[in-house]
């Protein structure tokens, strides 16, 4: 297995981007991928799309992964300075409590902050106050400065995200934003392998934004792209963890590359899911088959467009999703990058439409 490129992986982690607001992360995506292609552009989405040509008679493949974070918006600045937020993407109040944010200024400052919610101490609170869940709309972030200082730093709509480094942990990575800055890194790394080989079938590796609010990005690019394959690369649920009954589970970590068979947003193709399933036994990677009961990726933007496209979601099983520890087994983002870089040198060789039988 190759040595796992963590530099590249924490600075995708750690470099703030919410939904519509993904200018840091564009800069350094475009940057570590211009080598590894033919041509990189973006465009009014914000989309990075970047072109390895193949041979002219090869399919068109795209693959999304998204770079966007969840995060929040200041909504309302009060007098004492006390930010309120607007959450940005799919946020779990329980995962909220107690953290510490990144508020990333008008001007261009970062100032960290306490994020809590607007309840008392637990000295002072009843049976039945302390029994009561969080909501979202009781948050706030406390800067540690006064109103008036707060206001000349901050304003409404100023980007605020989680403030969490990526570490190694045993045989993981743990971070906020694995999803998808995991993918994104998958990409990065099979287009690092593929440089100079040459393949049959032009690929589109886009970095996709706005997924965590609709994955508007995806239904954009593809649009215009008409691609003939579209591959989604995302993380997935690994509840394998005390609390979740087997059943619940979907995937596991270290159970290999999830090939998914459908979530919320879409049915990934049938002769899709065969073909990468075939290349996975035909060259010992290591997988797992995923149904997700809750949740979509980009495949589900790109197979709506225009007449449809083939497409399917390969995914990396991970702990902890949509919380500041999320976690995924080194071996399995290997498996996924593998598995990825050998579809890609096969995927002109199977015809994925139904024409022959009608």
């Amino acid at each position: 297995m190759s040595e796992l490129n963590f530099d590249l992986l924490k600075r995708l982690c750690e470099t703030p981007g919410i939904s519509g607001r993904e200018e840091r992360q564009r800069r350094l995506v475009v940057e570590e991928i211009r080598p590894l292609v033919d041509s990189v552009e973006a465009d009014v989405m914000g989309n990075v799309i970047a072109i390895k040509k193949g041979m002219s008679s090869g399919p068109r493949v795209m693959i999304a992964a998204h770079v966007d974070e969840i995060g929040f918006m200041v909504k309302h600045i009060d007098n004492k300075g006390f930010l309120r937020l607007l959450p940005v993407g799919g946020w779990d109040p329980r995962n909220m409590v107690a953290q510490r944010v990144l508020v990333h200024g008008f001007a261009g400052q970062t100032l960290r902050g306490a994020l809590m919610p607007g309840a008392k101490p637990a000295h002072l609170l009843t049976a039945e106050e302390a029994n009561k869940p969080p909501k979202i709309e009781d948050f706030f972030v406390d800067l540690g400065l006064p109103g008036d200082k707060v206001k000349t730093l901050v304003e409404v709509g100023d980007m605020v995200t989680m403030d969490r480094t990526a570490e190694r942990v045993g045989d993981t990575v743990v971070s906020k934003t694995l999803d998808d800055r995991l993918s994104v890194f998958v990409m990065i790394e099979a287009l690092r392998v593929l440089k100079g080989r040459p393949i049959t079938s032009t690929v589109y590796a886009v970095a996709t934004t706005q997924e965590e609010v609709g994955l508007r990005g995806a239904i954009t690019s593809a649009y215009a792209l008409t691609p003939d394959i579209g591959i989604a690369l995302d993380v997935t649920l690994a509840v394998d963890f005390p609390g979740a009954a087997e059943p619940e589970q979907v995937t596991q970590l270290g159970g290999g590359t999830a090939i998914k068979i459908s979530d919320s947003s879409l049915l990934c193709h049938p002769k899709l899911v065969r073909h990468f399933r075939d290349i996975a036994e035909a060259q010992g990677i290591k997988y797992q088959l995923e149904i997700l009961p809750r949740g979509g990726t980009d495949a589900g933007g790109i197979q709506r467009s225009r007449g449809g496209v083939p497409s399917f979601t390969l995914s990396i099983p991970t702990r902890y999703v949509h919380s500041v520890n999320e976690m995924a087994n080194i071996e399995d983002i290997q498996a996924t990058i593998d598995l990825l870089v050998a579809y890609l040198g096969e995927a002109h060789t199977r015809d994925y439409g139904y024409s022959g039988e009608v």
